[in-house]
């Protein structure tokens, strides 16, 4: 669960990037985090993969209260976490089976559960046949679903997509989507960043719209709604 609870945000070049932000997010949604370039999406995703602390209000991600958090806490509230990036952020020298093995290994897991967990990743991004393929072999939508796997493998309890359809075609971007929902649906969190209008109005989601460091609408519906207001 997220909540971010009065929370604040002013960078040190005086840019006040959030202004009193109140936002829960329960276990098992789906929440679209949709608004112009500059509106504070890129904060929220910040603070609460505790890359930036809030300048005021408190924020409680997976049981976390990253307001007072630790150093040596940090990893471990991340790992509740799986992000994805528009980016795609692969090894290239890597194949896609030793990409999520080096995630797997990153936080101690072991040969057999290695065996167990990547075969059943792969199948549910379908990409249970290009396991020993690298990232130049694949396409833009293959190497997004890769990165939708990375970030599934350590079984997190929330899925954070910024952007993830970002360098996608239309098509591409619709499956991609459609994943993600699927994967919601096997009971993973999911919170998706993102500024494409048409593909949130393709989906009956929970819509949140931040402008100028403020949420001025929260609700059920398509990211057009908004603009009546």
């Amino acid at each position: 669960m997220i909540r971010l609870i009065d929370v604040y945000k002013e960078y040190e070049n005086g840019t006040k990037a959030l202004k009193g932000v109140n936002l829960r997010i329960d276990d098992g949604e789906f929440v679209f985090l949709v608004g112009p370039s500059g509106s504070g999406k890129s904060t929220v995703l910040k603070l609460i993969t505790a890359e930036i602390a809030p300048t005021d209000g408190r924020l409680m991600v997976n049981g976390y209260n990253l307001t007072n958090i630790t150093p040596k806490q940090v990893p471990h509230m991340r790992r509740t976490l799986g992000v994805i990036f528009q980016d795609f952020r692969l090894i290239e020298k890597k194949t896609v089976y030793e990409n999520l093995s080096f995630a797997m290994r990153a936080i101690g897991a072991s040969n057999r559960e290695l065996r167990r967990r990547i075969p059943y990743v792969l199948q549910l991004v379908g990409l249970e046949q290009k396991g020993n393929r690298y990232p130049g072999q694949l396409s833009g939508g293959e190497q997004q679903r890769v990165a939708i796997a990375r970030a599934l493998v350590n079984n997190p309890s929330m899925i954070i997509a910024d952007e993830p359809t970002g360098n996608l075609d239309p098509q591409r971007s619709l499956e991609i989507m459609m994943l993600l929902e699927r994967i919601n649906e096997l009971g993973t969190t999911v919170l998706v960043v993102t500024h494409e209008k048409n593909l949130v109005n393709r989906f009956t989601k929970r819509v949140v719209v931040i402008e100028n460091g403020r949420i001025i609408s929260d609700g059920m519906g398509g990211y057009y709604n908004v603009e009546k207001i």
